[in-house]
């Protein structure tokens, strides 16, 4: 049984924010990119890509995603990265939310059903905006497309 439980959004950024976010970002890393085309990790990437994003995969079981050079982890990535999507469970996240920190993204984006507090002050305190439990592929057709 699981000791971590998700929690409600404390908040999000209002939807003009995140609008700008999408707008203005170029490249997205997918923590916990699968390469099955049915999962949802699968289906948002390649509308992002399709969208015009530069997206990287970071998973440690794969070395490549889509045709795209996959990563264990974000520090490994070259580069900079606009926004870090996570497609993990909830006790990945503090651990996740962590390691972008480092590698100073604009956002986190928390896919829907996933909230963390704790992460969301960290990324906040750091200047990072943090959107929790909101679909990017969800908020982008309503926002951008």
């Amino acid at each position: 049984m699981s000791t971590v439980s998700c929690e409600m959004p404390d908040r999000n950024p209002p939807g003009e924010e995140i609008r700008k976010i999408l707008m203005e970002s170029k490249t997205i890393a997918i923590v916990g990119l699968s390469d099955n085309r049915e999962r949802d990790s699968n289906i948002v990437a390649r509308y992002l890509i399709d969208r015009g994003y530069t997206v990287i995969p970071v998973n440690p079981a794969k070395t490549e995603i889509l045709g795209r050079k996959c990563y264990p982890d974000l520090k490994s990535i070259p580069g900079a990265v606009d926004i870090v999507d996570v497609f993990r469970n909830i006790e990945a996240v503090p651990e996740i939310v962590n390691e972008a920190l480092l590698i100073k993204p604009r956002a986190i984006w928390l896919q829907l059903g996933l909230a963390h507090k704790i992460s969301a002050e960290k990324s906040r305190d750091e200047g990072i905006i943090f959107i929790q439990s909101k679909c990017i592929k969800i908020e982008h057709g309503k926002l951008v497309s």
